[in-house]
């Protein structure tokens, strides 16, 4: 399928070389997938502190709510792959409308359950197909942007424009999940988050024009699909995410208690938000470059510096240098999350980068939800402070991995055979 970037970059093809955000947003299509697929991926950053905050209203535990939370995130975790795997077998209107229907159904079913004072096996129950059904759009926006900008330079900074956009998520949705709970009723943010998927998910999946072609199309047999966690440079970022994943849910719960040992529990969120905004800062620098350096290469060291800064956390004893060391560390979060998403348009083929997606962002959800569990014994069962070991073993551990097995990122031959047919036993390519 051939590119479809602007006029602009097929007549001038030296606009092509000089990436920028002007030139992506120009992109012919862009907007029909990005603004419905902003509204559907919002509600996902609103999920998990609404069922903290409904769940703790109507229990009066902490405990109960973030157990609660914690099966939702380790079923979406889960879940997620399989569901992109299915995107990129069947299409990804054929995923998303169900799956939006089952999730609101869910939603709005944990919510009444919450309400009735039922016992907490019940809410665990349907705090499963609440997290499977969660809506993969972020995964499926970025395999359009693989689409629409095949062979583009611009790849990088779409890659970029999606790590900032999901930032911005992330800061806009439990802030605006908090306020309707505290200021409306516990169950708004819940009832909300369930409308906007529903209504999002239901317009980004009528956006036909954009979505990558199935997989299963092919004019003379019937084709079986690995799936893509059987690329081993895939298997190497999933470890690399979870080392990300360990970062953000460590710092959630570590810098909590911090706050709250030194009786300010007020700068949490500031602290937080200082880590949030040097997360979104490096991913709007890094998607303004025109790297000229491999991103294997670009992977290795800026993991690296990762380590380095998430390494030093647990000394830091004042709110000014905690402060220095989250923005140090957020500045390092974004150009490997950036790198390793663009890494997948060269590992994986067209037909199944969906998944290859939700792989990775299913292993940051999964190391978030283990970095949670761990920090917060460390946190009580050790000295305050000793959450922030968590992101340091984490992404540690994720380094020596990456470096032993870097050769394996190399990008593979994209006309390559990835199935067989059934039958006829036709070699089928793509791309």
């Amino acid at each position: 399928m051939a590119s479809t970037v602007t006029t602009e970059s097929a007549e001038n093809p030296s606009a092509s070389t000089r990436p920028g955000y002007g030139q992506l947003l120009r992109t012919r299509g862009a907007w029909t997938f990005l603004l419905p697929g902003f509204a559907a991926r919002q509600p996902f950053a609103m999920l998990t502190i609404s069922i903290v905050l409904l769940v703790q209203h109507t229990t009066g535990s902490y405990g109960a709510a973030g157990a609660a939370a914690a099966a939702t995130g380790v079923s979406m975790a889960l879940f997620a792959p399989y569901s992109g795997r299915l995107a990129d077998r069947y299409g990804q209107r054929a995923v998303l409308i169900p799956g939006v229907l089952v999730h609101a159904v869910s939603v709005l079913s944990l919510t009444a359950l919450a309400l009735a004072h039922a016992p907490l096996w019940a809410l665990f129950l349907v705090a499963v197909p609440t997290g499977a059904s969660v809506p993969q759009v972020g995964p499926m926006v970025r395999a359009r942007w693989g689409v629409t900008l095949q062979g583009s330079p611009l790849m990088t900074t779409a890659a970029a424009f999606e790590s900032v956009t999901d930032e911005l998520t992330f800061v806009f949705g439990p802030l605006l999940a908090t306020a309707l709970c505290t200021t409306v009723t516990p169950a708004a943010g819940l009832v909300t988050e369930a409308a906007l998927t529903l209504v999002g998910g239901l317009l980004f999946a009528a956006q036909k024009g954009t979505q990558p072609p199935v997989s299963g199309e092919s004019g003379h047999a019937r084709v079986r699909h690995a799936s893509a966690l059987s690329v081993p440079g895939v298997r190497v970022l999933v470890v690399t995410f979870l080392g990300i994943g360990s970062v953000f849910g460590g710092m959630q719960v570590s810098l909590a208690a911090f706050t709250e040992s030194i009786g300010e529990p007020g700068l949490n969120g500031v602290l937080y938000g200082v880590f949030a905004a040097g997360n979104m800062l490096s991913g709007v620098v890094c998607g303004a470059i025109a790297w000229k350096v491999a991103p294997q290469k670009r992977l290795v060291v800026g993991y690296a510096a990762l380590a380095l800064a998430a390494s030093a956390l647990w000394t830091a004893h004042s709110v000014p240098l905690l402060a220095a060391l989250g923005l140090l560390v957020g500045m390092c979060i974004a150009p490997s999350l950036i790198t390793g998403y663009t890494l997948v348009e060269g590992l994986v083929p067209a037909g199944a980068r969906t998944e290859a997606f939700t792989w990775l962002t299913g292993a940051v959800g999964l190391g978030q939800a283990a970095a949670v569990t761990v920090s917060g014994q460390l946190e009580d069962r050790l000295w305050d402070g000793a959450g922030f070991l968590v992101p340091m073993a984490g992404t540690v551990l994720a380094l020596v991995t990456l470096v032993a097995l870097r050769s394996r990122l190399a990008a593979q031959h994209r006309n390559r055979t990835v199935a067989r047919g059934v039958g006829h036993r036709v070699p089928v390519t793509v791309d």
